[in-house]
This record gives C-alpha cells, structure tokens and sequence, in this order.
C-alpha cells in the first residue's frame, strides 16, 4: 500500500473513532411519519358508468361531460342527500324538505330549517330535475344542479352550516372516504372537497327520473283513459272539441309538463310592477318587468306535491284550477294566456281537470328502492 493510501485510511479512521462516543444512539432509519389522512390508493376505483332508463315519452337528458354518472358517484349522492351531517347541527338532511312521498318536496307551504326559521317560498320537487333548464329555483338564479347542492349547506335559513366544516368531518368519517375514493378516485381523504360532494348530489338528483305514470302508460299505448281522464286531458291540451280551452298546456306542455320559463300567472293584486312583495324572477334579473313571475313547475305526480304555488298558497287542486277559472289579478305583465275573466269551466270540467292530473302521479317513482333513506 502507497504512503498517500495509508495516510488517508489512518485519517479516516481517526475521524471515526473522535466523532463516535460510548454513549452516541445509533442513527434508525424509519419510515416517513404517517399522514394525517391514510392512504385511499389500495381500494379499487373502477367506475360503472350509469345508463339512465329514459322511457318514453321523456327525451335523453343533457348530462355534463365532467359529471358523468357513475353507480358510486349516484349512491354516494343518495347518502348525502339522506345524511343529517350537512347541517349545522346534525339534525336535518336535503331529503327532510325533498321526501320521496311528497314528490320529492316537503308538502310544507314553506319549509323551515335547523333553527326553525322559516323560509318565503315552498320547495320544489326534484323530480326530473335533470330536464330542467333555464335556472333552478322558482326564481331560476342558479344555473346547474352542482351550483344549486353548494346553497343550502351555508344558508343560514336552511342547514345553517360552513362547508369547511362538513369536509372536515367527511374526512374524518368512518365510510365516506371509502365512497368517496370509489367515486371520484382519490388517493386520500384530504383530498374529499365541496365539490365533489356537491358533485356526487347532483347525480343522485338526476337519477331521480319519473316517466312511468298512466299519463305515460296511455301514450305507449299501455293503458287507456277512462271518460272524465279523457275529457280532461283534452280540457288541459285545449283538443279542438266542444269542451272550453283550460290553456293548461301552454306553461305546462308534454312531455316534462313544464316548458321551463317564468310566469306572472296573476296570483297577486298589485298597483305597479314594483309593488310586488316577492319579485321572483326580477330579482335576479333587475328587469322590472320580470317582477312577479316564477318558474312554471313540473305537474307531474302534482296530486303529491300539495300545496301549490311558490308560496303554498293553495292546499289543493280544486283551488288551482279554481284560481285560473274565476279570474287573475291583472298586472302590465300577466302572462296572455291568463284570462283575467276567468275560463268558464264548469264544475264537471274542473273535475275533470283533476281526474286527468291524477294520472300524472307515478307510484313507482316515489316508491323506488333506489330513491329512498339508506340509513332506513
């Protein structure tokens, strides 16, 4: 061995022996520490697009490119659609003002929330929402169903809740970082957002397809009107016939029952355009003459959904039909087809009116296994 190679070993070594001492620990490699939120990655994610049933007469439904749905992105919807953890006190879920009996509404005129506070209007029925267009809500001012799911979480009148809050204890949840990774794919439950939950809702909102009433049966030539079904029928489709024009079907044309747009349907007694107390629609817009109208709901499984009008103001069919009968409130802005003299239905017509609107209601819809309380 060279002088130099015996030299820099002899200085190794001496290095070595100072910077060593009886007492030093030795140096244990570990693992890294473990993170806050364990890792998802070992579940399969394997998403089963769904084929949404759309049976005639109903057209394919327009569903978002980044939504698709998904058998767990819709049953992790319907979970947190049923699930109290939402709100602020864990006492009331989406579900608790969109019951299935109900059509998917509350048949409350107005709904109140977790601090019992009530709200103006009554809620909608979120059958087929998936076809709705033009904006959500009766006064349209939100545009998807991802959009309309953010709401009612940090409403204050509804589920009183912060959403930073509800992702924590998702997060932290026993199940839900399990459905969330089989829905969406993440790798940890960190990763679980508003978005996606709000995601995971919508599909499940869009799921809920309604299509299998005798009104549908008829049509597909399953099934046939009685007489007073059929008379009606043509009294709400304004067949030209004897029998008067109901003009029902202008707002509320077939299939959907709804064509999507705003009405001033004359429900209120005003001086002026401005003297609306609920603007409705004007509200959102900021255009004078939208003041007063709302959407024109969906009259399917109507006989569920009582009571009527945005603000509930009416318990039954009979009084509906009366409203538009016996003649609206005029305004600069009252829809043409609502004749301020009334229609001139006779009794037997209005019974008629409501005999062919029960055959709107879908039983299997609202009694669908798939649509109910999976905690139930």
């Amino acid at each position: 061995m060279s002088f130099f190679l015996k030299n820099t070993f002899l200085f190794l070594l001496i290095t070595l022996l100072f910077a060593c001492k009886k007492d030093d620990k030795p140096v244990v490699t570990t693992n890294p520490p473990t993170p806050e939120f364990p890792d998802l990655s070992d579940i399969v994610y394997d998403p089963i697009l769904v084929d949404l049933t759309i049976p005639d007469p109903l057209p394919p439904m327009d569903i978002p490119t980044d939504n698709p749905l998904t058998k767990d992105g819709v049953e992790l919807g319907r979970f947190l659609f049923y699930d109290p953890i939402l709100s602020g006190n864990e006492t009331m879920a989406c579900a608790n003002c969109h019951l299935p009996k109900g059509g998917f509404t509350d048949n409350l005129a107005v709904s109140k929330g977790v601090d019992g506070t009530a709200g103006i209007r009554s809620s909608m029925s979120l059958m087929n929402a998936g076809y709705v267009t033009q904006g959500l809500f009766w006064d349209g001012r939100i545009q998807t169903l991802e959009e309309q799911a953010l709401l009612p979480v940090e409403d204050p009148i509804e589920l009183h809740n912060e959403w930073e809050e509800v992702e924590e204890k998702l997060r932290r949840h026993n199940d839900y970082p399990t459905r969330f990774r089989k829905a969406f794919g993440i790798n940890n439950a960190g990763e679980i957002t508003k978005e996606l939950a709000v995601k995971a809702i919508a599909q499940f909102e869009r799921s809920l397809v309604s299509a299998n009433s005798k009104y549908d049966q008829v049509i597909r030539k399953e099934a046939f009107f009685e007489e007073d079904e059929l008379n009606g029928f043509e009294l709400f489709f304004d067949v030209p016939n004897d029998l008067p024009d109901a003009e029902c079907g202008h707002c509320h044309n077939a299939p959907l029952f709804t064509v999507n747009q705003y009405f001033n349907n004359g429900l209120d007694s005003v001086g002026n355009l401005e003297d609306f107390v609920d603007k409705g629609l004007g509200a959102v817009t900021n255009n004078l003459f939208d003041n007063g109208k709302f959407r024109a709901p969906s009259l399917r499984n109507i006989a569920l959904t009582a009571p009527y009008m945005h603000d509930g103001r009416f318990q039954t069919l009979e009084e509906v039909i009366d409203h538009y009968n016996e003649g609206a409130h005029f305004a600069d802005n009252i829809d043409p087809l609502i004749r301020p003299r009334g229609l001139g239905l006779s009794e037997q017509h209005k019974k008629d009116l409501v005999a062919f609107l029960h055959t709107l209601t879908d039983t299997s819809f609202v009694n669908n296994p798939a649509f109910q309380n999976p905690f139930e």
